[in-house]
């Protein structure tokens, strides 16, 4: 372990021996909000020190072992201390490659409910029923976690599909999964519609903005027009009989947003919003981060087809995730929501991509 690694790791220990320290305060513990920040970051820190003191631990054990091997005449033992130094030494490696990916700087959205927009790009109607079959993908995705979801706006094509949808995901650590999930998704199969039996090729997009907090943007009323329309879609007796749907338009940036599910007006605008805020979120995070073009676009690209993340591949019952080179042979599992074991992939290749560049 290098000096760096090694001053990080006791400042984690010191800041953790405060936090110890703090929760037996009684000034911390009569004061209800500075004990909850206090216990959330004992948590955080927790691991961390756990596995720090697990280094040190297999640290002198195979130094022990080392020193020991070096007077022993016994071949058998010296070939037990032998093994023992071998084991401790994987053990410390492993131990440090794992401390290393606990200190990468956490992206604190991870923990945010998920604002989702589906849109059917390349391919027609057989793109519009693709873009059905990833909402139910993520509905059935959400559900496996325990998270909630809730439509706010849906544009449903004459053959079933949907033009785009826009949902909601409520639920600790959506945003940490759900974002890896942002961008083309390209689908491989024979339309329903196709009597030759012909492969057809189609284009999903997915955009994934993290929800935003009232506080952390703020939209001024003169900022926006409101407009009101009647529904097209679904929504029970009130499609076009009253003026429930909702357009903001958002004058600074020129963003528009819809929203038509809901038999209230009122409804309709406080989801409306909820989208907008979202968005304008994700345009503030591309602009701290240096990005020309807003997040959203960056996510979804152009909608081609020589454009994708995964591609879904019905013949061959084949994923393949082309970010990180993984093909996974259970399509039929994926879409009812599967999708762990792509993000398991894509976690690691993030974190071995932010050990690189502190390396450098």
């Amino acid at each position: 372990m290098d000096d760096r690694l090694q001053k990080k790791l006791e400042e984690v220990e010191a800041r953790y021996a405060e936090t110890l320290n703090d929760l037996a305060d009684p000034a911390v513990l009569g004061n209800q909000d500075r004990y909850r920040e206090v216990s959330k970051l004992h948590s955080e820190l927790k691991p961390v020190v756990d596995a720090f003191r697990d280094y040190q631990a297999a640290a002198v054990e195979m130094s022990d072992a080392a020193e020991m091997a070096r007077s022993e005449e016994d071949a058998e033992m010296l070939v037990y201390l032998e093994n023992v130094a071998v084991e401790q030494r994987k053990k410390l490696d492993d131990l440090e490659t794992e401390l290393r990916v606990m200190l990468i700087p956490k992206d604190p959205n991870d923990d945010k409910d998920v604002i989702l927009e589906i849109r059917a790009a390349a391919g027609g109607e057989e793109a519009a029923l693709w873009g059905a079959d990833l909402y139910r993908m993520y509905e059935r995705f959400a559900e496996r976690h325990g998270w909630r979801t809730e439509p706010i706006n849906t544009s449903i094509t004459g053959g079933g599909g949907l033009k785009d949808a826009t949902f909601s995901v409520k639920g600790k650590g959506a945003y940490s999964r759900l974002k890896y999930e942002a961008g083309p998704h390209r689908v491989q199969r024979v339309p329903k519609t196709e009597s030759q039996g012909r492969v057809h090729t189609s284009i999903a997009t997915v955009a994934v903005l993290p929800e935003a907090e009232d506080v952390e943007i703020e939209v001024h009323d003169n900022d926006i027009t409101v407009d009101t329309f009647r529904s097209t879609g679904p929504g029970g007796q009130s499609v076009n009989t009253t003026d429930s749907a909702v357009r903001i338009t958002h004058l600074p940036t020129g963003l528009v947003v819809t929203c038509q599910d809901e038999k209230s007006q009122l409804q309709n605008k406080i989801k409306a919003m909820r989208v907008l805020r979202a968005r304008l979120y994700q345009q503030q995070l591309a602009e701290q981060q240096g990005e020309q073009a807003s997040a959203r676009r960056s996510q979804v690209g152009s909608g081609e087809r020589a454009e994708k993340i995964r591609t879904y591949n019905f013949k061959e019952n084949r994923v393949t995730d082309h970010r990180v080179s993984l093909t996974l042979h259970s399509l039929p599992e994926i879409l009812d929501g599967s999708l762990d074991e792509f993000h398991t992939a894509l976690i690691a290749h993030d974190a071995a991509e932010s050990l690189a560049s502190e390396g450098d």
